[in-house]
Parts: structure tokens; C-alpha cells; sequence
């Protein structure tokens, strides 16, 4: 046919949705055909094989896929309250997740718990003094951990406050004092994971200051460094797919954060406006990189044995979504010569040439409308 150009396929990366790719799929059938339509519905003439698909109707969506990392969000330092004296006996190993209530480390076999709270532990908790928010907090954690018995949630601390450290006490096996030293217990706003860990077990404790252990949330969390072209794409709230770093196995997440400044890879740059330079240009060498803004990611659920620390991984960002249109296999087009594209539309053993505008794409189906194109009919698309 004089005004069609060879078959194109559009390439797109995108997401398609899996009911509609396997409609097609399922309904492609060999026909005997030329391979070639006439405009006037002439028959096939040879015995070249061809397929037909039918025309769907679905939802497409469209997507953007750019790479990022994975790893865990927060950062805590560990380090002593109290004087120094005595040995670690038992320190937690990285990558440990530890709880409220469970111990952060152990000197002369004497645990420091972990416990929630936003407020750092700063004084020694003991009858008569103060109210403040730290004492809201340890008995919140009392109440929390089951040894409230008796116990109200408030900042002072009372005798009940005091009888519901003697049962922690009791349960971590130290002495049942009802109250609680300077180190004695530290406050994290909720688990954390151990990154590193300093001292080594047997090592004597060097007291207030020093660094026992570094830590992060357990929550993975992933980091992209955004081309600040693309930042139009994203909002925070946005629905995205993390594709992990094995290749196959995906989990979705949510848009947490982008970020406001536009930083340089590496950190350098000499800065937009400065003699026409690009603002990533390193400084005299012609080499450029695109500014970016940093985007953060939380999943929707943690993979099972995830233990990811700067992984990299894909995130599928959705750009476009249209509901309820007709769609055929994207390697159904043919490229006009004179612009745009159409489909050979097949009826019985003959098929026409149909122009088609065309709307999104997906990896296996695009949107199209015209003349003639409705639900179920049969276009031709290659047989292999």
C-alpha cells in the first residue's frame, strides 16, 4: 500500500493493566491474509500469515521510571548518660531491630532498656521530684509495657509511678528500686535498628559521652535523586511501585517527601547564572549534570527478609491515567506517510485501512479512536 510506511511499533515504558494485556493476548488468532490491506477491502492474495487482535476496552495508565535507592530512614546515636565503671556484657548485633522494653545493651549484666518517648532522658527519675514531660512519658511506657497496674496516665511521679519501675526492674532483673539513674533507661521515638555498634563485649565502659551504638528506624525507606525536569511529575501522597532490588519482586509506596532545593551530584557545581556555566558545570571543565531534588519514598509494607542498606532500586511513577477506553496491541499501528497512524481493520477474509488518533500508551496497548473503531473489532498485528 503506497501510503503506509513499514509497521512501527511506539515504544513507551509504562504500566498496563493485566486483565486487558491478557484479553488480547488470549484473543489473537491466525488468519490467512497478503499482510498488505487494500483500501478497498480487496481479499488476502497470498499465503502469508497474519494475526488479528480485537479492539478492547480498558484502563491505561502511563508511567516514569526512574532509578533510586533503598535503605532506612532516621538516624540515633547510643551514647552513655551515666559515669563511667564497670564492662559491656552484652551489646545487640547490626542490623538487630530492638523494641520497647528490650534491652540497648548491658553493663556488669545490667541492662538499659529502650523505651518510647520524643523528650531525651536528661535527669534521674525518683520520688519527689519535678513534673514534667519525661515522667508523662516513662509511664506511658509503663502503662504501654503492662506494669501499670494501678497507674494513671500523668507527669508526676508518684508511688504508683515508683511501684510500676519496680515490676520493670523485677522483669529486666535488676535491683527493685523504684527508681531509675541517669542512663538508666534511654528514650527513642519508637524501634530502632542497629547500624554499628563501638565498643566490643568486655570493653569497660567509658562513660557519659561516649558512642555505644549508632542506629536507624526499621522501616525501609526509599531515596531518589530527582532530575529537577522531572519534580512536575511528583507530589507528595502520590501512589508509586518500587521495583526491589532482585529485579522481580515489587511493592507499592507512597510519595512522602520532595524536597525544595536542587542540589548537584557529588555536591559540586559552580553555581546557575555564573557566565552562562551550567548551575552543575564543575568549574572550568565542560562537564555537566543536571540539578536534582531529592524524593522520598515509604512503602506500603516491608518485603519479607528485607535487609536492604543502600540498595539500589526502580520506582514506576504513574504520569497519565484514562479509564474506560478502546485500546488495541501497540504494534497494531501502521506510521501514515503523510502523519499519524491507523490500523488495518479486518472483516471476514477482507480488511480496510482506518486512520486512529492516538491517546496513552502502555507497554502492550495504546488508546485509539476513530471512525469504525468500537469494542471487538478486529485489527490485523504481526503473527510473531
Amino acid at each position: 500500500m503506497a501510503e503506509l510506511t513499514a509497521r512501527q511499533v511506539a515504544a513507551v515504558t509504562v504500566a498496563a493493566g493485566a486483565l486487558a494485556g491478557a484479553a488480547v493476548a488470549g484473543a489473537l488468532v491466525a488468519v490467512a491474509g497478503s499482510g498488505n490491506s487494500s483500501g478497498t477491502g480487496a481479499p488476502s492474495g497470498n499465503s502469508s500469515q497474519v494475526a488479528t487482535a480485537p479492539v478492547v476496552r480498558t484502563d491505561l495508565s502511563t508511567t516514569v521510571q526512574v532509578g533510586g535507592s533503598i535503605g532506612y530512614g532516621g538516624a540515633y546515636t547510643i551514647a552513655a548518660l551515666g559515669g563511667g565503671g564497670g564492662v559491656y556484657t552484652w551489646l545487640p548485633q547490626p542490623g538487630q531491630v530492638i523494641k520497647q522494653g528490650q534491652p540497648l545493651y548491658a553493663v556488669g549484666n545490667q541492662p538499659v532498656p529502650l523505651l518510647y518517648g520524643s523528650v531525651p532522658a536528661y535527669r534521674a527519675f525518683t520520688a519527689g521530684m519535678s513534673d514534667g514531660p519525661d515522667v508523662g512519658q516513662l509511664t506511658r511506657a509503663l502503662i504501654a509495657l503492662g506494669y501499670g497496674a494501678g497507674l494513671t496516665q500523668s507527669d508526676t511521679y508518684s508511688s504508683a509511678t515508683a511501684a510500676a519501675v519496680e515490676r520493670m526492674q523485677r522483669a529486666l532483673g535488676l535491683q527493685a528500686t523504684g527508681q531509675i539513674p541517669l542512663g538508666g533507661v534511654f528514650f527513642e521515638p519508637g524501634p530502632i535498628r542497629v547500624g554499628s555498634v563501638t565498643p566490643s563485649p568486655g570493653a569497660p565502659s567509658q562513660g557519659a559521652g561516649s558512642v555505644v551504638l549508632t542506629a536507624t528506624s526499621p522501616t525501609p525507606v526509599v531515596t531518589v535523586d530527582l532530575d529537577v525536569s522531572e519534580e512536575y511529575l511528583v507530589k507528595s501522597g502520590d501512589a508509586v511501585t518500587v521495583v526491589l532490588p532482585d529485579g522481580v519482586t515489587s511493592v507499592g509506596g507512597r510519595i512522602e517527601t520532595v524536597g525544595t532545593v536542587a542540589t548537584c551530584p557529588g555536591g559540586g557545581g559552580v553555581g546557575a547564572g555564573q557566565g552562562g556555566s551550567s548551575p552543575c558545570e564543575s568549574g572550568g571543565s565542560g562537564n555537566a549534570s543536571t540539578p536534582t531534588v531529592t524524593v522520598t519514598i515509604t512503602l506500603n509494607s516491608t518485603p519479607p527478609g528485607a535487609a536492604y542498606d543502600q540498595a539500589p532500586v526502580n520506582v514506576n511513577i504513574t504520569t497519565q491515567t484514562v479509564s474506560h477506553v478502546l485500546a488495541v496491541p501497540v504494534n497494531a499501528l501502521l506510521a501514515l506517510q503523510s502523519g499519524g497512524y491507523g490500523v488495518d481493520v479486518v472483516t471476514g477474509r477482507t480488511s480496510h485501512l482506518a486512520g486512529v488518533t492516538t491517546g496513552v500508551y502502555s507497554d502492550t496497548l495504546v488508546q485509539v479512536s476513530g471512525s469504525g473503531i468500537t469494542a471487538g473489532t478486529q485489527v490485523e498485528v504481526p503473527s510473531s
